[in-house]
This record gives C-alpha cells, structure tokens and sequence, in this order.
C-alpha cells in the first residue's frame, strides 16, 4: 500500500483567469481527483492495522480489500453523497483561491495607470479606464469617478456602497465552502441513523440472537458515514475561517489604495 500511496502526486498549480467563473470551475473539475485525499485518512489507518494483524499479506491487496469493505458498508447512496461533495468541495476552493488574490482584486497594472492618469489631469481616462476594468479596484474607482461632480462626500459615500457589493459577491462565493461543511456531518448522521436503524431492525426480526456478522453491517455503515463526514467537514471548515479572515484583508487593502488615490479629490465640492 504504501509503495502506491508514494505514487500519488497532487496535480500542479495552474492558473486562469481569475475573472472568468466558467474556467475557474473547469480548473476545480481538473482537480477533483484531489478529493479523494480527504477520505484516506480513513482508509489508511484501518488498512495498517489490519495488515498488522495478518502479518504475511502484503499491504495493496489488503488495502483493496479494506477499500471495498468501506464502499459496501457505505452503500451507493452514500458513496454518491460524499464523492459528489467532496468533488463540490474542491471545485469550490480551487475557485475561492483563484478568485480571491490581490492580484485578482487590485491589479498592479490598474492602480499604476489610474495613478499616472490622475497626475496628467486625464480625469476622464482614469473614469474610463477604471470602468472598463472588472476587478473589485476598478469597480469601487469607477463608482467613485462617476459621483465626482456631486463632491467627494457623495463619491466616499458611493465608494463605500460598491465596497459593500463587491464583499457580498465575494462572501457568497465563499459561503458555499461553510455550506459544505454543514452539509457533510449532517449526512453522516443521517448515514448514523440509517446504520442503526438497520441493525435493530435485523434484532427485531430474527427470533433467535442475530449473529455479530449480520449486525456489523448496519454498526459499519453508522460509524463510517460519520467518520467520512467528518473528514469531509473538518477541511471545509478550517479553509472556509482562512478565506473569511483572508477577505476581511483585502478588504481593508481595496478601501485603503481606493482612499489613497482618491485623496486629491477631497477639496471638491466643498465651499
């Protein structure tokens, strides 16, 4: 087992164009043999021990073996629950972590031409090139440009509301990753119930005591569909917090470089 473990490579890093949903999507269904890793914790362990108590076998085929004992005790519905959102799961971040970058949000390239426009007085060059850019930067300069001639106040005020509609955008992108990881224990208690209910009802039907094997089969399917929503939730939970704390930032980041080139415009409007 270990020597095909030793085998498994994370695919690399490519990356896209962070604005374009559609390819970012493509790039996480590209990456989706990469969820499978959040279910071996669960194999290996198990597999280990039970090569250590056979001792003579060797270690692929008691893994196989063990492989096919947790697809059975989970059942195909279950399989298809955790495989489509483990799939989910990684689709989702590879997108959040493409689309959530400083240089996805505030391109170099427009706050150097925004910055040279302004020192030209090219007032309606920077307007323009700020709105044709659809990053968070450009959109937040853009709606402030388009309220100067009402003074500052109403360009900060309308800045502040582009700010807002930008984090919110982001934030339900990132919300789908917590939604995963609610979802994800919520099956494998469902999986739990549906495990025990399974086992009793092979008590209730038999008239004589039911053999350890026949009960093992509901047991198994109720301690494996926790144990692999668990594992499923306990990493969406923990990127989710990292994307959270990591959006806040940048953020703040926008609202600063926004209030530092706009700064020249403090005097307009005011008497």
């Amino acid at each position: 087992m270990e020597a095909c473990l030793n085998d498994v490579r994370l695919p690399g890093r490519r990356f896209f164009s962070a604005g374009r949903l559609g390819r970012s999507l493509l790039a996480g269904l590209m990456m989706a043999a990469w969820g499978a890793t959040l279910v071996a914790p669960v194999v290996l362990p198990a597999a280990t021990a039970c090569a250590q108590e056979d001792g003579g076998e060797e270690g692929g085929e008691q893994g196989e073996s063990m492989l096919i004992f947790f697809v059975k005790a989970l059942g195909v519905r279950y399989v298809i629950i955790f495989l489509v959102l483990s799939f989910l799961l990684v689709a989702v971040l590879v997108m959040c972590f493409m689309q959530i970058r400083r240089a996805a949000l505030m391109p170099p390239a427009l706050s150097q031409a925004f910055e040279a426009h302004l020192e030209n007085k090219e007032f309606q060059q920077a307007y323009e090139l700020a709105k044709a850019d659809d990053s968070y930067l450009g959109n937040v300069l853009a709606a402030g440009m388009g309220k100067l001639q009402s003074g500052y106040p109403a360009a900060a005020e309308a800045m502040e509301e582009a700010e807002g509609d930008e984090a919110m955008k982001l934030e339900h992108k990132i919300s789908y990753v917590s939604l995963i990881g609610a979802l994800a224990p919520m099956f494998g208690l469902l999986g739990t119930v549906d495990g025990m209910v399974a086992a009793f009802m092979k008590i209730a039907g038999s008239e004589t005591a039911p053999k350890p094997k026949e009960l093992a089969v509901g047991i198994s399917q109720a301690l494996i569909t926790t144990l692999i929503g668990l594992w499923l939730a306990i990493p969406a939970i923990a990127c989710f917090a990292v994307l959270k704390n990591w959006l806040q930032r940048l953020n703040e980041d926008v609202a600063d470089e926004t209030g530092r080139l706009m700064s020249r415009f403090q005097n307009v409007g005011k008497k």
